[in-house]
C-alpha cells in the first residue's frame, strides 16, 4: 500500500479538510484500496487527540462530508515519527512545512511537496483559524482545486516511484 501523509501545523483545519477531501476523491478514483491517507501536524502547538475544528467540519458538510467530531483526531507528528517514515509522499500546507518536515531524519526518501506544487502551482495554503465560516469555506475551495489539479499527478508519481523501488529491489 502507499502512504500519503498530509502535513499543516496542527492538523485540526488544512490537513484534516484535505485528507477527508483527498479520500473521496480517491474512492471516486477506485484508488481507495492501494493508497492510505493519514495527516499530522508538525507545529509547537500541535497535540494528539485534538478534535477536527468546527468550522472545518461545517464547511466540509457543503460537500457531502459529514465528519463527527469523535470520528478524527490530531497527530502529533513530532511525536510520531514513525508515520513520517511510512510516507511515500507527504504533501505539506505552506513551503515552511515543507521545510520543516524536511529536517526530520524520517523524510529522506520521501517525495515532499506543497500542495500547491503537486497542482503544479506555487504558493501556500494558508491558516483559516480564528476567521470565521467564509475563510474556512475559501480554504477548503482551494485545497480541493489544487488537490483536483494534482490527484492524477500524485497517482502517476507514486506508481512510478513504486516501479523504480521495484526495479532497485530486483538488482
Amino acid at each position: 500500500m502507499t502512504n500519503i501523509l498530509l502535513v499543516c501545523h496542527a492538523n485540526t483545519c488544512r490537513s484534516v479538510m484535505a485528507h477527508v477531501l483527498l479520500e473521496k476523491m480517491l474512492v471516486e478514483r477506485r484508488r481507495d484500496g492501494a493508497v492510505r491517507v493519514r495527516s499530522g501536524g508538525i507545529a509547537n502547538h500541535a497535540r494528539d487527540g485534538m478534535i477536527p475544528s468546527l468550522d472545518a467540519r461545517i464547511v466540509l458538510r457543503e460537500d457531502d462530508i459529514h465528519l463527527a467530531e469523535d470520528a478524527f483526531a490530531s497527530t502529533d507528528l513530532r511525536r510520531h515519527r514513525e508515520i513520517v517514515a511510512e510516507a511515500h509522499l507527504i504533501v505539506t500546507m505552506t513551503a515552511q512545512q515543507k521545510e520543516m518536515i524536511g529536517t526530520y531524519e524520517e523524510a529522506n526518501g520521501s517525495l515532499v511537496l506543497t500542495l500547491h506544487e503537486l497542482a503544479g502551482e506555487a504558493g501556500d495554503v494558508d491558516d483559516p483559524f480564528g476567521q470565521g465560516e467564509d475563510r474556512y469555506r475559501a480554504t477548503r475551495d482551494e485545497i480541493k482545486r489544487c488537490l483536483e489539479l494534482g490527484v492524477d499527478r500524485m497517482l502517476t508519481l507514486l506508481h512510478d516511484r513504486k516501479e523504480t523501488d521495484r526495479k532497485e529491489v530486483a538488482q
